[in-house]
C-alpha cells in the first residue's frame, strides 16, 4: 500500500510498503481518511529524533487519524464494516502494572504510532485493536474525527486541574495543544480562560470563541490583565502548553492562593526552573500531563454535542498525493495556521 515514509531528517517519500497485513480476532482494519500533522511529526521530519527516540529505519508518519472500517476480526462486537471511526494511537502492554491500574498512557512499553520504530497511519489502511477504535456519531465529520487525538490531551490536562464551576483559567501558548486545553477548560467548567501568545494572527482566530480571552503579552501586560479581571486575586488554574523555561519561573505570579498549575508542554531540555518559594507561599498545586488515558469517548461526545467546535481550527487539507508539500507547509506555517490535515 502507499505510505508516507520518513527515512531520516528532511528525507520524505511516498512508497509502496507491505504494512498491517495480519488481522487478529479482536482487530479492526480501517481505511484511513484524514490525518492531522502533529508537532512531533514535524520534529521527526526536521530533526530526525525527539529525545531518545531516533529515526534509525524508514518510518511511516502520522498518529492523528480517522477512517472507515473495512474488515473486522471474528470476536469484534462493537463495530461493523462501514462505521466511521477514530483511533487512539498508543497500544499499551495489557499486562503492565500501569495498564492494570488504568494508567496505560504511562506504560513504558506502549507502541505509539509514528514513534520510532513503530509505523504510523499515513498510509491507505491500518489494523488496530477494537478497544482503541471509536465509532464517530453522524454529527462528527471525518475531519473532526482526526482532531479527537489532540483534543484528548486538552481533556487530560483539564482532568488534572480539578476545575470548580466558575473557575478562571489561563493558558500559555496558542499552538494546537494550547487551544485544545483552553477549549477543554471552558467545557470543563471555567467561566473564562485567558490564552497568551505573541502570534496576533492566531489569537484573532479565537476571538469568536465565547469566554476565551486572547492576550498578546507584547501588546498588553498579561499580569495586569489577569489582576484587573480577577480583582487582583489571580487565576484559579494556569496551564503551560509551551514548555518555555521563562514561563516556569514566573507562572506562580498569575495564580491565586491555593490555585493550580498544570504542565502540558515539554521543555526542550526536559528540565526547567521554578520559583519554589513563590509556589509554596501560595500553596500552589503542581500537576503534569503525559498524553491521555480514557479520554477519547468523552472527547467525541464534546465535539458531537457542539460544546467544543474544532472546525475553525482546521486550516488546510491536502490530498495524499501532496502530503510531502503538506509537511513542508506545516514545518513553515503561516501565522494563521492551527492544524494541517491530509486526506486520503
Amino acid at each position: 500500500m502507499k505510505a508516507l515514509v520518513l527515512h531520516k531528517s528532511l528525507e520524505l517519500s511516498i512508497e509502496d510498503l507491505p504494512l498491517y497485513k495480519d488481522l487478529g480476532d479482536n482487530d479492526i482494519r480501517i481505511r484511513i481518511r484524514n490525518v492531522g500533522i502533529c508537532g512531533s511529526d514535524i520534529h521527526y521530519v526536521t530533526h530526525g529524533a525527539i529525545g531518545d527516540y531516533v529515526v534509525r529505519a524508514p518510518m511511516v508518519l502520522g498518529h492523528e487519524a480517522s477512517g472507515e472500517v473495512i474488515e473486522i476480526g471474528e470476536q469484534v462486537t462493537s463495530l461493523q464494516v462501514g462505521d466511521r471511526v477514530c483511533m487512539e494511537p498508543g497500544i499499551p502492554n495489557q499486562q503492565s502494572k500501569e495498564t492494570r491500574l488504568g494508567l496505560y498512557n504511562l506504560d513504558p512499553d506502549v507502541k505509539l504510532w509514528a514513534t520510532p520504530p513503530v509505523h504510523g497511519c499515513l498510509c491507505e489502511t491500518v489494523v488496530h485493536p477494537e478497544s482503541l477504535t471509536y465509532k464517530l456519531p453522524d454529527t462528527v465529520s471525518l475531519e473532526e474525527g482526526a482532531m479527537v487525538e489532540p483534543l484528548a490531551i486538552g481533556l487530560q490536562a483539564v482532568s488534572k486541574a480539578h476545575i470548580n464551576l466558575g473557575d478562571i483559567g489561563l493558558v500559555f501558548g496558542c499552538g494546537t495543544i494550547g487551544i485544545m486545553v483552553a477549549l477543554a477548560a471552558l467545557a470543563g467548567g471555567c467561566s473564562k480562560v485567558f490564552i497568551s501568545d505573541i502570534n496576533q494572527e492566531k489569537l484573532k482566530i479565537l476571538e469568536n470563541y465565547r469566554n476565551l480571552i486572547p492576550v498578546n503579552p507584547t501588546r498588553e501586560d498579561l499580569l495586569s490583565k489577569v489582576n484587573e479581571d480577577s480583582s487582583n486575586w489571580g487565576v484559579d488554574i494556569a496551564f503551560d502548553a509551551t514548555g518555555a523555561l521563562s514561563i516556569y519561573k514566573d507562572i506562580h505570579r498569575y495564580v491565586c492562593p491555593g490555585g493550580k498549575v498544570v504542565l502540558v508542554g515539554i521543555p526542550p531540555s526536559g528540565y526547567g526552573e521554578f520559583n519554589i518559594c513563590g509556589l509554596q507561599a501560595k500553596e500552589i498545586t503542581l500537576s503534569t500531563v503525559f498524553r491521555y488515558a480514557h479520554k477519547f469517548e468523552k472527547t467525541i461526545n464534546l465535539i458531537s454535542s457542539g460544546d467544543i467546535n474544532v472546525r475553525p481550527l482546521i486550516s488546510k487539507i491536502y490530498p495524499f498525493e501532496k502530503c510531502i508539500e503538506a509537511f513542508h507547509h506545516a514545518a513553515n506555517p503561516e501565522n494563521t495556521d492551527v492544524k494541517i490535515q491530509i486526506s486520503l
